[in-house]
C-alpha cells in the first residue's frame, strides 16, 4: 500500500509540473501576442490625437471656439429645461 501511495504521489506530482511547464511555454506566447496588440492600438491611438490635434489646430484658426461654447451652453439650457417638463409630467402621470 505505501508503495502505491508513493507512485500516486509521483505522478501527481509528475502531472503538475507538466501541467506548471505547459502554462508557462503558453504566457511567453501570449506575451509576443499581447506586445503586438498593444503596440497597434498604441500607433492607433498616436495616429488619432495627431488627427484630433490637427482638427483642433484648424478649428482655432476660424474662431469656432466661442460659437461652441455658446452653442453648448445654448443647448444644455434648452435640453435641461426640457428634461425637468418631461420629468414633471412623468411624475404627475404615474402618481395621480
Amino acid at each position: 500500500m505505501n508503495k502505491l501511495l508513493a507512485v500516486s504521489v509521483l505522478i501527481a506530482l509528475l502531472a503538475l509540473s507538466a501541467e506548471s511547464f505547459r502554462l508557462a511555454r503558453q504566457a511567453e506566447e501570449e506575451e509576443g501576442t499581447l506586445t503586438k496588440i498593444s503596440g497597434a492600438v498604441k500607433s492607433y491611438y498616436d495616429s488619432a490625437v495627431d488627427t484630433v490635434s490637427g482638427y483642433v489646430d484648424s478649428i482655432k484658426g476660424l474662431k469656432l471656439e466661442e460659437k461652441a461654447k455658446n452653442l453648448y451652453s445654448e443647448t444644455s439650457t434648452v435640453v435641461s429645461t426640457y428634461a425637468g417638463i418631461v420629468q414633471d409630467q412623468l411624475y404627475h402621470f404615474f402618481h395621480h
